[in-house]
Parts: structure tokens; C-alpha cells; sequence
């Protein structure tokens, strides 16, 4: 389907918003597996064993981010607004946002006419003390807060923020008891982690609570390019992960901006599709241009 097409088709589709919400399927269309070599960043994926279907691309929100804002919520509101809506007109429905990046209202705002059924919203919750930043020890008291900042009563993914050691299981286990109730009760509908340490991501790639992994991962590889391991080792550990069910979601797909040649970021995402590394990528753009170039490369893929 053509860009314009599919803008058109959503914003039709948008008029009818009370049909789907009573038949939510129909924004998407019924799942189907792409022909070989064919894929889209707008193609609605199953993440792992979660049931969640959502696009391939999600739009992410935390380019640089750090205490509560990031390189795109600094730009404005409006600046904001217009990147992410025009994803979500080209049919990128899945939201990367974390209490990191202070995204939450910025999202809320820009699809607050949308109806909820529409999207996924994944965030992040950050367990450590930081000057910006004084944690429960748990999850109810942020995930009361992230709903609040997001006006939903139901956030899809929640992820622990930033793994940085291979005992993340033990150390935040109350954080895990607490988001373990909070999907028992509807609350949240998948929990696992982020991982910027290789130790950390091999656990979460069997460990029985995570439903959902952020892994870093393209195909250079090494801290230079914002990788955890080499490039194999990375690979090896996501295709366990995702051969046990899980979800794994890939971030740093362009090296977390090292990789903008045209050819680098061509055989980036070649090396993480054609390997069957993801079940889908988060990209932070900061322009609309950037944006429609991403989708485009995808379907090169």
C-alpha cells in the first residue's frame, strides 16, 4: 500500500473511531505473514508469546534522553506533535516512550483525539535514585503515575529500565513481584527489561518473568556502536530469547546515530531482519523526512 493510500485509509478509518472500538481488528486487517522478501515497517507484528500485535517500526521517543526529556521532546510540543503524528499517519502505532525521557504527556497530547485501541504504549520505569528521580522500590506507585501522565488506565509494556548487571533479577525483584500483580490485574499486559549489558540480556533471554526484551543490537557490533557484545554475540543470545517466546524488540538498529550512511543503515536493518533478530525496531526520528526514509529502506529489506 502507498504512503498516500495508507494515509488516507487511516484517516477514514479514524471517522468511524466507535466502530473500532467495538472491533478494534479492523485498523489493522487480519495478521498475515509478509511474502518472502517482503516486508513493512507498518506491518502489524505478535510480539513473542504476549498476544500484543502492533507495527514492526515503533516510533521512538528517547534520542538522547535523559532526566525526563530527550533530543525530540526538547524540541517543543508542536515539533513534537508533527513528528509523531505523521508516523502515526503513515501507520507507525507503536509508542517507545520511558519516565526517562519525560515523554509521557507529549504522547498523550499528540494522540489524545486517537482512540486508544489504536496504539501500543511501552515504557520504561527507572529503578535507581538520580537527582531527577526517587524510586518506590516497587512499580504500583510509578505505574500510577505513568497511566495518569498518559490518561489510559492500561499501558501494554512496562520494561525496568536499563539493566546494567546480570543479578538485575534478584536486585529488582520487588519491582518485578509488583508488576507481576499489576498484570495479573490488568494494569499492564507484558513486563521484562531493557539491557545494556550483555550478562543481563542472557538472562533476561531465559528467565520465566520477561515477556519483552529492548536489546541493543545492528550489525557492527561493539561498545563503539552502542552494542553490548560483538555482533554475533548479541545475535546468539537474541535468537534464544525469541526461540523461548520472548519478545524482543530492537533498539540502536543505526548505531545509535554512527551508522547514517545510506549502505550502513541499508545492511544494518538487512542484518537484523533477514536473521530473524526482532520481532520489531524502535527509531527515534527527529524529522518526518527521516521518518518516510526509514519506512522506505524497511521495504527494501
Amino acid at each position: 500500500m502507498r504512503n498516500c493510500s495508507r494515509r488516507q485509509f487511516i484517516k477514514s478509518t479514524l471517522a468511524g473511531a466507535g466502530l473500532m472500538a467495538a472491533a478494534p481488528s479492523l485498523i489493522y486487517g487480519a495478521e498475515a505473514a509478509p511474502a518472502a522478501g517482503s516486508i513493512k515497517a507498518t506491518d502489524i507484528v505478535t510480539l513473542g508469546r504476549t498476544g500484543i500485535k502492533t507495527s514492526r517500526l515503533a516510533q521512538g521517543t528517547g534520542f538522547n534522553g535523559y532526566r525526563q526529556s530527550s533530543e525530540l521532546s526538547r524540541m517543543g510540543k508542536p515539533a513534537f506533535e508533527k513528528v509523531v503524528r505523521h508516523a502515526v499517519d503513515e501507520g507507525v502505532v507503536f509508542m517507545d516512550m520511558a519516565d526517562l525521557y519525560g515523554t509521557h504527556s507529549f504522547v498523550r497530547d499528540t494522540i489524545k483525539d486517537l482512540p486508544r485501541e489504536k496504539f501500543t504504549l511501552l515504557t520504561k520505569l527507572w529503578p535507581r535514585k538520580e537527582d531527577w528521580n526517587t524510586p518506590s522500590g516497587g512499580a504500583k506507585t510509578e505505574l500510577d503515575r505513568f497511566r495518569k501522565e498518559l490518561n489510559v488506565e492500561m499501558i501494554d509494556i512496562c520494561l525496568i529500565h536499563c539493566m546494567m548487571e546480570k543479578d538485575w533479577a534478584d536486585k529488582f525483584e520487588r519491582v518485578r513481584d509488583e508488576l507481576s500483580e499489576l498484570k495479573q490485574k490488568g494494569v499492564v499486559r507484558a513486563v521484562g527489561v531493557s539491557c545494556h549489558h550483555f550478562g543481563a540480556m542472557e538472562v533476561a533471554a531465559s528467565h520465566p518473568w520477561v515477556d519483552v526484551i529492548l536489546a541493543r543490537i545492528n550489525y557492527k557490533g561493539g561498545a563503539e556502536y552502542s552494542m553490548d557484545g560483538t555482533a554475533e554475540q548479541v545475535s546468539g543470545v537474541l535468537k534464544t530469547a525469541r526461540k523461548n517466546g520472548k519478545a524482543v524488540v530492537g533498539m540502536k538498529i543505526f548505531g545509535a546515530g554512527k551508522l547514517v550512511k545510506p549502505e550502513e543503515k541499508d545492511t544494518s536493518l538487512k542484518y537484523v531482519f533477514n536473521n530473524n533478530l526482532v520481532d520489531a525496531i524502535t527509531i527515534g526520528t527527529l524529522k518526518t523526512t527521516e521518518t518516510d526514509d526509514t519506512i522506505e529502506r524497511i521495504s527494501k529489506v
